[in-house]
């Protein structure tokens, strides 16, 4: 698609215009002066804030951002023509409802499918998201003709979830993976495979520097990097709440959801006092208001979710089954526990019934409502700092899926330490698979131990 047809099908109206024309590009004349179109002067003033702002690295060169004719588009230019009539406020306040409505239920049926195939969808929204972010490096910093820049981000995509994610198979299926002999040499030398991977991939980059462009080449290994360490380790914290019980990932999600939504809800009614200059329209009113929300709808869904072994069992391997558990004696903190009320309440009622991790549910809400939304502003900044207004057109009235999980990375990794510090408990069923893949030796030893241990 050339420039001008990109301007033009970007320009057909002003909805799509709104979302699809991300990025600001001057144009050298002949003569050395710089000339702007009207189209571009729109979008700067839609991009572009803060004239006091350091150059970019490089000067952006085809950034356009542009999203190709595709179902995404056409469709929301039937949206545009349908509501053709609607101020543009309460006109993206209604794309923004409707499909916050459809990621709600698509969410919900993939919760329903289990925690297997919701793990599979946080790795191809971590992999959808790492692309979002290498696109605006790739485009922003001008480097079409870095050799390789792309192919090694991949490769290094690949080589750090072959590392984390095959860490998570290994502790929780490890002693079902060393029964296959086919699989037996990868959970052995596991780590070892991961770092000849990694060495590869750094002998790679090393092997395709070009003169000339060395700063640039290190300044986006350091990119991806950063990128990879953000995203692949927040992803894998993801795993392993999921692995710990359902309620410890859908708990979280649900509450940036609920932040998110009430924030937007009460900036859009109420907002009158800007919050921060890194996101101009989130206010302090939208921020009070979704905490408070947040809080209230946190206690009580976390005492809906405790009464469900589907949210609060483990993923464990069930041997006798082969296949993995679907009940389990619920652990303390999902059984309901009477506490005696305080003094000044007691007055009214002197007990209270409540589960265990409804008081812990406190805690993480506060964290989310409070500390999840500066994932938010983090993202901001960086679009500032890039010029750009979403990370990419995927979801019509959010942007890209970036800009709709930001929040989440911050939240998943409280919620991994939280976990290890308030909540976990050894699983019997774990700690057998492990003993069970002990060689004879060490094993007869774990056991001669374990004697000796219970004799004193």
């Amino acid at each position: 698609m050339s420039t001008d047809a990109a301007t033009s099908s970007s320009s057909s109206s002003p909805l799509v215009s709104g979302m699809y024309h991300r990025h600001v590009e001057q144009e050298n004349n002949t003569d050395g002066s710089q000339s702007i179109k009207p189209e571009t002067l729109a979008a700067a003033a839609v991009t572009t804030e803060d004239d006091d702002m350091e150059p970019l690295p490089s000067q952006p060169s085809g950034a356009h951002m542009l999203i190709e004719e595709s179902v995404i588009q056409k469709f929301m230019m039937c949206f545009d023509r349908l509501l053709i009539g609607v101020n543009p406020r309460w006109r993206n306040w209604i794309i923004r409802g409707i499909f916050s409505w459809v990621m709600i239920l698509g969410f919900a049926k993939l919760v329903s499918m289990g925690p297997l195939v919701v793990s599979l969808v946080v790795l191809l929204i971590q992999i959808k998201c790492f692309q979002e972010i290498i696109n605006i490096g790739y485009t922003v910093y001008k480097s079409h003709n870095l050799p390789w820049f792309r192919t090694l981000s991949w490769y290094f995509l690949f080589t750090s979830n072959y590392w984390l994610y095959g860490e998570s198979l290994i502790n929780h299926f490890g002693f079902m993976m060393n029964k296959h002999n086919f699989l037996q040499p990868l959970v052995t030398y596991h780590r070892m495979i991961a770092f000849l991977l990694y060495t590869s991939g750094f002998v790679g980059f090393v092997l395709s520097l070009k003169k000339t462009y060395y700063l640039k080449q290190f300044t986006l290994f350091g990119y991806t990097h950063i990128t990879l360490m953000i995203l692949v380790t927040s992803s894998h914290q993801m795993i392993q709440n999921i692995c710990e019980g359902m309620i410890w990932f859908l708990f979280p999600v649900s509450l940036i959801i609920c932040n998110d939504i009430m924030a937007y809800m009460f900036g859009f009614f109420y907002g009158r006092t800007p919050l921060t200059k890194l996101s101009p329209k989130k206010t302090w009113e939208g921020f009070i208001g979704g905490g408070v929300s947040t809080l209230i709808f946190g206690f009580i869904l976390a005492g809906i979710f405790s009464r469900y072994q589907f949210f609060v069992c483990p993923l464990e391997y069930d041997e006798e089954k082969m296949g993995l558990a679907t009940s389990c004696i619920p652990l303390p903190l999902f059984q309901k526990t009477i506490y005696a009320m305080p003094k000044p309440f007691s007055f009214f009622k002197r007990t209270l019934e409540l589960y265990p991790f409804q008081l812990h549910s406190l805690v993480i809400s506060l964290f989310a409502s409070s500390i999840g939304p500066f994932g938010g502003f983090f993202a901001s900044g960086f679009k500032r700092a890039f010029r750009i207004k979403d990370f990419a057109a995927t979801i019509p009235g959010h942007g890209g899926f970036v800009d709709r999980f930001d929040c989440q990375i911050i939240m998943a990794l409280f919620t991994n330490v939280y976990i290890s510090t308030f909540a976990h408990v050894a699983s019997p069923n774990k700690l057998l698979q492990q003993v069970l893949a002990l060689t004879p030796e060490n094993r007869e030893e774990f056991l001669r131990l374990l004697r000796n241990h219970f004799k004193e």
